[in-house]
């Protein structure tokens, strides 16, 4: 006669912590993740040797025509927004010590002139360097 234990069976794996642990992962990474807001308008920007995509806390978008474009705001209400954005992020920030940065994101078609005409504008906002985004050209 036999009278050992009979063989128990393996309990199964539990799998909540893990689901757990993966949901808890999404949700960090998806509070920290920068979401850039959409662009106004498509714009295809000026060719050059090298490309420099930055993109700052500031975007400025000029479309062909001249049309301007800050975040949700196009037209004329484009600069005061831009101007509004950065005394509310000077105001939080120490803008003395790391001035705003302005990126201008122009289209290849637009006139120079009216890129020359806008920086003054711009400046008078208070920004301390403009960066202009071109595309890497066929020569470079």
């Amino acid at each position: 006669m036999d009278f050992s234990d009979p063989p128990r069976a393996r309990p199964a794996e539990n799998l909540l912590p893990m689901i757990n642990v993966v949901f808890l992962l999404l949700i960090f990474f998806l509070l920290a993740a920068r979401l850039t807001p959409p662009e106004p308008f498509s714009i295809s920007p000026p060719e050059a040797q090298a490309e420099a995509e930055a993109m700052g806390e500031f975007v400025l978008f000029l479309g062909p025509d001249g049309a301007l474009g800050y975040r949700e705001v196009l037209g004329a209400a484009a600069l005061p927004a831009l101007a509004e954005a950065r005394a509310a992020y000077c105001a939080t920030s120490d803008c003395a010590a790391l001035p705003a940065r302005l990126t201008l994101r122009a289209d290849a078609a637009l006139p120079a002139a009216r890129l020359a005409a806008l920086l003054p504008q711009v400046q008078g906002l208070g920004f301390a360097a403009v960066e202009l985004v071109v595309a890497k050209g066929a020569g470079g």
